[in-house]
């Protein structure tokens, strides 16, 4: 097996990994507010939650993985130095998982991959190979780092005012009710947690299918750019492994850290959260279902007792999400410089 065999190889195992690190950072969105509202037990809510993940990359289409796949061009750049370039992107997304989980801090892994990624282009090619998308957006369509960023930011603001409405709503539609209606809410969290569940599988797992198939048409395996099924299958073990293996640090943030969940804010934020989450995916629209749970849930809190919001933990949550970027990014540029060192990558 040749050098550039090797690397791919071990670019797509790395992927494989950070699909994996995905799951069990993200697992903790998903199952926390049920947990929380007591609705389900931490095994039914991750027997359910890893079912409906492992569906839905299956059936969730490959538009997500065509925007990220796509947001850098490394066309005409050798195939070694290319998929070591994205092997050191690669580094910088999994240390930020895996540094923001150890801490039990609820931050992106997408904003992870996007800086990880970008960084290590930047300094081994130059900004001309990175697709920013500010010429085609003055032409109404919106593509690369633009698109990719626009669902980023925007995503947590609808998350916040979509949860805040159809809280809201919900409110409205139950004026009267008995306490007993928490049963009601406990049941059927079940529908809206498995629906979460698929949005996050549908969402998250194509942006490692994006970069698996970006290293194989760098490497000559592709003659374009388009998802094997092996890919898609792939990525969903990985991500449904991750999602068995949990992240309970972070459980606790998410659960308890931010408003006092009870059953209908939970199933008001799931639903939330998957329809935001899976609107995206409809679109190519890479989203955080971090960003989108987190701030779903300060929106249903806002929406009832601002007060009881813990805008504290929010404002630290928030803080994560901007240095994510650049702190994905700098661990992605100090490995591409370290790598280059030892393998005189130029």
């Amino acid at each position: 097996m040749d050098v550039l065999s090797v690397l791919v190889v071990v670019s797509v195992g790395v992927v494989l990994l950070f699909d994996y690190t995905n799951g069990f950072h993200d697992a903790s969105n998903i199952i926390a507010t049920p947990i929380a509202s007591r609705a389900l037990t931490p095994i039914q809510a991750v027997t359910i939650v890893a079912t409906f993940e492992f569906l839905g990359p299956l059936l969730g289409g490959t538009a997500v993985a065509n925007t990220i796949g796509k947001f850098v061009d490394l066309s005409d750049v050798e195939a070694i130095l290319s998929v070591s370039i994205i092997l050191c992107g690669l580094s910088g997304a999994i240390f930020w998982n895996l540094l923001t989980w150890w801490f039990g801090i609820p931050s992106s892994s997408s904003h992870a991959l996007v800086g990880g990624l970008a960084g290590a282009v930047l300094v081994a090619v130059g900004a001309d190979h990175v697709i920013w998308g500010f010429e085609q957006l003055a032409e109404g369509h919106v593509t690369g780092v633009t698109k990719v960023l626009l669902a980023l930011i925007l995503s947590p603001i609808i998350g916040f005012w979509v949860g805040f409405g159809i809280h809201r709503l919900t409110f409205f539609l139950m004026r009267g009710a008995k306490p007993g209606v928490n049963r009601f809410f406990k049941r059927v969290q079940i529908f809206s947690c498995a629906g979460l569940a698929f949005a996050h599988g549908a969402n998250d797992a194509q942006k490692s299918m994006g970069i698996i198939t970006l290293v194989l048409l760098s490497g000559g395996f592709l003659s374009e750019f388009e998802v094997p099924f092996w890919v898609i299958l792939s990525c969903a073990i990985a991500i449904t492994l991750g999602i068995l293996s949990g992240g309970w640090r972070i459980v606790r943030t998410v659960g308890f850290g931010i408003f006092k969940v009870r059953p209908i804010h939970a199933f008001d934020g799931q639903l939330t959260s998957a329809a935001v989450i899976f609107g995206a995916s409809m679109v190519g629209a890479p989203v955080s279902t971090t960003h989108v749970v987190s701030s779903s849930l300060m929106g249903i809190g806002a929406s009832e007792r601002p007060k009881a919001v813990r805008w504290a933990k929010a404002k630290e949550i928030v803080s994560t999400w901007m240095i994510t970027i650049p702190g994905a990014g700098s661990v992605s540029v100090l490995t591409y410089v370290l790598v280059d060192l030892l393998l005189d990558l130029d």
